[in-house]
């Protein structure tokens, strides 16, 4: 993570085309428990996965293991939306939708921080500095720990 100090596993288990569609609790909880105990500390998810479900599942796997929260990092993306949503609710990151976002992802995560969240997606729509705006009143907010983004041209930052 840069020069934050936060201590990241060299790899991370993510839930993307896995979590709800072809693994349920049960087989996550076995997945993150092996993962932790070769030292990975560092679980990936996204809002967009499973329509929602792929952090329904890694929030109940990780109630089940009841770790303390200190010793494992979470992580989850905003971009898509959910089935469903209207104009301001997908393919974008408008703060309308980000401040939303933010809100479900911790109650289907049963978290009261994630401690990164990405923006996905660059959104040509959006002025970066509302996006900006939105994510660090996010941490300000106390919701999330740090940001970022994933999948950005160099151009968009």
């Amino acid at each position: 993570m840069g020069s934050t100090g936060l201590q990241l596993s060299a790899l991370s288990l993510g839930s993307w085309v896995t979590y709800h569609n072809q693994v349920d609790t049960k087989a996550a909880v076995e997945m993150m428990a092996a993962a932790f105990d070769a030292g990975v500390n560092f679980f990936d998810n996204a809002e967009g996965y499973a329509g929602g479900r792929s952090e329904e599942v890694m929030g109940a796997a990780l109630k089940a293991l009841a770790w303390p929260r200190l010793n494992y990092v979470v992580s989850s993306k905003f971009y898509w939306g959910l089935p469903g949503a209207g104009v301001n609710g997908k393919n974008t990151l408008n703060r309308k939708y980000l401040m939303q976002a933010i809100d479900g992802s911790l109650r289907r995560m049963g978290l009261e921080h994630i401690d990164i969240v990405y923006c996905h997606r660059p959104d040509a729509q959006t002025p970066v500095e509302e996006t900006a705006r939105a994510m660090s009143d996010m941490i300000t907010q106390g919701k999330a720990l740090y940001w970022g983004t994933s999948e950005w041209p160099a151009q968009a930052i």
